[in-house]
């Protein structure tokens, strides 16, 4: 493993479990050493150059915009070996981000599991039905597929050109979630809420659960209602109590909004005030100029 961050040891202790033999792992900060000790124990620290002198199977777990460098950087130095499988968890990037090191004779690999890490071991378990979206030469599809359902997870086949696009699916859907919650929770407690997290706790599990079987068919609340008045008094509150959610609460409603109106669940009648509430919350006239949200003009 090049890499003790949350993810490399929780990955090569699954391929542990599947009867893989980890040999070494590099870390430099006191947290990934610590890390590298719970989740590998037994397992040297050693420089990153050493890893892959060490290993038939190298995971790449570095942050995105390192990971060109480090490749590059092995493959100048001679570090890589023919027949070495070279695996990175980056999602942006699928294989061509290893060319320098295919071109050395590696066999590349883009592994990255669509799960959030906590550094601990029940990162293990989380990935017993993961999906990972898989990237590699057609001629290594079956290796990489292999080598995810070994870790317990779920291969899910992720075109090169396609990479960028899936990532922003993921971040757009998971880390956006986060600040969402956390600013509703914090919200919460600046009303008065005791339990902020007991209360959201049901009601994001069943909206969620909501979402994924049934899709914009989900949507309730007051900009699905068309309830322009609601809305309004939302922004205005916001803009006393917390002014640096507006931003964000507008835009989610005006893509709400978009959405509703798409699927019908938003009468045409009552898009018209509640458009002109997002508007006038963002210090703007009309709307997008696109589909039924479109400007004065075309409503």
């Amino acid at each position: 493993v090049v890499g003790a961050g949350r993810v490399g040891p929780a990955l090569a202790a699954s391929l542990e479990l599947a009867g893989h033999r980890p040999v070494a792992v590099s870390g430099v900060s006191d947290a990934s050493r610590r890390r590298a000790d719970a989740l590998l124990p037994g397992v040297p620290l050693v420089p990153p150059a050493d890893v892959l002198a060490r290993a038939d199977l190298v995971l790449l777990t570095v942050p995105d915009d390192v990971l060109p460098g480090l490749v590059e950087g092995f493959a100048e130095t001679g570090a890589v070996r023919p027949g070495q499988l070279l695996a990175h968890t980056s999602g942006r990037f699928g294989a061509r981000v290893l060319d320098p090191a295919t071109r050395a004779g590696a066999l590349p690999l883009a592994l990255h599991p669509a799960m959030t890490f906590t550094g601990t071991p029940v990162d293990v378990q989380r990935l017993a039905g993961c999906s990972f979206g898989v990237t590699a030469p057609e001629e290594l599809r079956l290796a990489a597929e292999a080598l995810v359902i070994e870790m317990g997870g779920e291969p899910e086949w992720i075109a090169e050109e396609r990479r960028p696009l899936y990532h922003a699916a993921l971040a757009l859907g998971a880390n956006h979630l986060v600040t969402l919650v956390a600013e509703a929770m914090e919200l919460l407690g600046d009303a008065g809420v005791t339990a902020p997290d007991r209360m959201l706790g049901p009601l994001l599990g069943a909206a969620l659960d909501n979402a994924l079987r049934s899709g914009d068919a989900a949507l309730t609340g007051p900009v699905a209602r068309g309830d322009a008045g609601t809305v309004a008094a939302h922004v205005t509150e916001l803009r006393k109590h917390a002014p640096g959610t507006v931003a964000g609460y507008l835009a989610m409603a005006r893509a709400t909004a978009d959405r509703a109106l798409a699927h019908g669940l938003l009468k045409p009648e009552l898009a018209e005030d509640l458009l002109d509430v997002l508007a006038a919350g963002t210090g703007t006239a009309g709307g997008t100029g696109g589909g039924a949200t479109g400007s004065e003009e075309t409503r």
